[in-house]
């Protein structure tokens, strides 16, 4: 599987400002609650609302990297969600400078683990790795939402 033309890896940098979780997050149940708040918040219009498999894309996304940032990048540093025009965009701290191996090239074989990045990869786009000038780094994503037929 080849990456998507919209992952970009950054030396340096910051991510594009955006909504910190006030009080911030300390794991994926919190930032999905979060997120799922502020989707819903921005795309629940008078008698529409956010399409459901949209939002469930949006929790699955959420669920990979703020588990990876736990897991793999020395712990969660930070969780930001923006609603834009196209979807909510993510972005995820930690305090690992490691830029995941699948954000150059996407593992052939799963031996018991390695699905989450694909999966990020499939559901979200605009994803790009900055290293934060205090150090970690920063994985943010947009993930497309749309309004649900009404």
């Amino acid at each position: 599987m080849e990456p998507s033309d919209g992952i970009t890896t950054a030396s340096s940098g910051v991510a594009p400002l955006g909504a910190p979780a006030p009080g911030g997050v300390a794991g994926a149940a919190e930032a999905r609650a979060y997120a799922e708040t502020v989707a819903r918040a921005h795309w629940g219009e008078p008698g529409r609302a956010v399409r459901e498999e949209d939002v469930i894309d949006l929790l699955l996304v959420v669920s990979e990297l703020v588990t990876n940032a736990i897991r793999h990048g020395d712990g969660l540093a930070g969780f930001e969600a923006r609603p834009t025009p196209e979807g909510l965009w993510i972005a995820v701290h930690d305090n690992s400078p490691v830029v995941p191996r699948a954000a150059r090239a996407f593992p052939t074989t799963h031996p018991g683990g390695g699905y989450g990045w694909p999966l990020v990869a499939r559901l979200a786009r605009d994803i790009a790795v900055d290293l934060r000038d205090g150090g970690g780094k920063t994985i943010s994503v947009l993930v497309p939402l749309r309004h649900a037929a009404g």
